[in-house]
């Protein structure tokens, strides 16, 4: 074991107190914390600061002003920007100014609807320099998702793009934010639309506001003191009932463990240069793209474009080399892209990965094929690891910057300080070493986790109230021998088959093993003799044609390895997955396919031909 991840993580348990103190110590606070955690209150209560102030100005003040912060990198439009911390301050803070300008003040809420440009990160943070809570809302969402969230927040101003770009495609924004706010309840005050010079928008007044006049007319303003536990953000995931849920992040918290992380588990200092190859919509994108690296001071990069495609499978390669990145966060969904279309990694060995040190996984459980793929072509450490969007920084990870290096492929790592794991059966019992059941995490969960969903304190409550003390995640998984944390996916992803309890993410590690296979999905289906049955689903490498007998080899290879109590029979070799725009499997979507219910094409889906596809599959159109 790490000798120095051991003592820390002890420390972070037995004296959480201190342990915590001590990290807050490097925020800048207008009034500093004198306890951690509050029964009561949550983390750091009586505390004030502002977290723009902590990821903007104070750099600056601190002399280094001409660092670059943020790197805009648009393949898609063939853009590259560098924004010092300087520039990013007068960015923000006029930014701030116009918000105010429209009435936007302390606890007013400000949706965003936006793609990957650098003024959307401006937005988010000029909303946390008023004390304004932003919710960012994935650019292309459909109207009616859109309009729930504005239900939900009641925003009172919007702020949108005339037009996103998803690979070589141009997709209009106001015709949808127009449709969103006819189907809503809430009326916003005004739109605000930043024109792109690819596509302009039609603006209707006096609701609708040009971005760019409105900004030059703007004087900058300063920073606004918050208390700690006053709301940063809201952000929404997706609910059981089709609602969605507004997990709600605190200001001091949330600071304090981004700090932490981005130093002890990243590995990341002042001046070095961290790409999170996600999306602002996402919870990666605001804890790793917007506000982790540049709280910490490091340099950040916004990166419009895909692992494939735009315009090949070496663009990640070409921009990792391009600006310096040491530190690289994206999804397992990403990597098996780039490995699909280019499995003998040319690319890569035509770039080389430069001043890189280490790639992050997260998003979906990472497949250890693709982990040692992925570790074989870089010759890098590729470290699988695990968190949600209400936990809003990871849960279990190698810490790389605790001089951690160990990781099993098919693991997430291990707890990460400040966070206790347990497995409980579905009677609250731990169950031994190696054994799957619920993950659950001991209360109270450590800072940057949520303390509430927006409007909705019986969905929060909800998840602490299956097993006492703990915080139900919802997932799967087991803690082998050694200690190492394994999420095999969601619960409802352990299919009894017969009796048996068997886990499909574990049937999902030996096919994608198979070596034709890119990536794959396997669901428990109904079955009236087993109770369920598992179906795989597997996309064959680029320039791999299947035949016949690639299905019966899978087949094989699962029953070799988990024996025939394991029934897999059915196999489907099919062009695609069908995935959100996060990059995670429509697992659910799925089985409701293969049991012969057809579903409405959810709003986070990348793709909605593919669904047709499985439709016609399993003739339901």
């Amino acid at each position: 074991m790490s000798e120095r991840y051991r003592a820390t993580y002890e420390r972070s348990i037995v004296d959480a107190e201190s342990f915590w103190l001590d990290a807050a110590k490097a925020i800048d606070w207008i009034a500093p914390p004198r306890t951690a955690w509050s029964d009561r209150s949550g983390w750091f209560a009586g505390a004030t600061l502002n977290s723009c102030y902590n990821a903007v100005d104070r750099h600056v003040a601190a002399g280094r002003g001409g660092q670059t912060a943020l790197i805009y990198d648009s393949p898609v439009t063939g853009t590259i920007r560098h924004y010092s911390y300087v520039e990013l301050l007068d960015q923000v803070s006029a930014t701030a100014g116009m918000l105010e300008r429209l009435g936007v003040g302390k606890g007013d809420r400000v949706v965003l609807y936006m793609p990957m440009i650098p003024e959307t990160a401006f937005a988010m943070l000029a909303c946390a320099r008023l004390g304004a809570i932003h919710s960012v809302v994935f650019g292309g969402f459909a109207p009616p998702e859109l309009a729930k969230r504005i239900d939900d927040a009641r925003p009172r101003l919007l702020l949108t793009a005339s037009c996103g770009i998803e690979g070589s495609r141009q997709i209009a924004y106001k015709p949808l934010v127009d449709q969103a706010l006819a189907l809503a309840a809430h009326a916003v005050e005004h739109v605000v639309v930043m024109q792109r010079p690819m596509l302009a928008a039609e603006l209707t007044a006096p609701r609708d506001l040009d971005w760019s006049k409105l900004l030059a007319d703007s004087e900058p303003v300063s920073c606004v003191p918050v208390a700690a536990e006053d709301p940063l953000y809201i952000l929404y995931t997706s609910g059981t009932t089709g609602t969605p849920k507004g997990v709600v992040r605190d200001n001091g918290g949330h600071a304090v463990a981004l700090t932490w992380s981005m130093r002890h588990i990243y590995g990341i200092r002042p001046g070095d240069v961290f790409w999170a190859a996600s999306d602002v919509g996402w919870v990666v994108g605001h804890s790793y793209i917007v506000y982790g690296p540049l709280i910490a001071g490091a340099t950040t990069i916004l990166f419009e474009g895909k692992p494939v495609g735009t315009p090949d499978a070496g663009t990640y390669w070409r921009t990792i080399a391009r600006h310096g990145v040491e530190i690289f966060f994206t999804a397992p969904t990403a990597m098996r892209a780039i490995r699909k279309e280019d499995p003998d990694a040319r690319h890569l060995k035509a770039i080389g990965t430069g001043n890189l040190r280490a790639v992050f996984l997260a998003g979906e459980r990472a497949d250890p094929d693709t982990l040692a793929w992925a570790e074989a072509v870089t010759g890098l450490p590729v470290i699988d690891h695990w968190w949600q969007t209400e936990l809003g920084w990871p849960a279990a990870a190698t810490c790389f910057g605790l001089g951690d290096t160990r990781r099993r492929r098919g693991s997430a790592g291990f707890p990460v300080p400040g966070y206790v794991f347990d497995i409980l059966s579905d009677e609250g019992t731990p169950v031994p070493a190696g054994d799957t059941g619920h993950v659950v995490l001991k209360t109270p969960l450590p800072p940057g986790c949520y303390r509430s969903l927006w409007n909705n304190p019986a969905g929060y409550a909800k998840s602490f109230a299956t097993f006492d003390g703990y915080y139900e995640t919802g997932d799967a998984g087991h803690v082998d021998g050694d200690g190492f944390v394994n999420i095999m996916g969601r619960t409802d992803d352990i299919i009894n088959v017969a009796g048996h309890r068997l886990s499909t993410g574990q049937m999902e590690q030996i096919v994608a093993s198979q070596p034709e296979i890119a990536e794959c999905a396997v669901i428990g289906v109904d079955d009236a003799l087993k109770g369920m049955v598992p179906v795989a689903f597997a996309v064959t490498k680029a320039g791999i044609e299947a035949d016949g007998a690639l299905p019966d080899a899978i087949v094989a290879r699962v029953r070799a390895e988990l024996g025939a109590v394991a029934a897999l029979r059915e196999v489907h070799v099919v062009r695609a997955l069908p995935k959100t725009r996060s990059g995670k499997i429509l697992r659910a979507v799925l089985r409701s396919l293969a049991n012969g219910k057809d579903v409405a094409t959810p709003p986070t889906i990348e793709d909605a031909d593919v669904l047709t596809e499985y439709r016609r599959l399993f003739r339901l159109g």
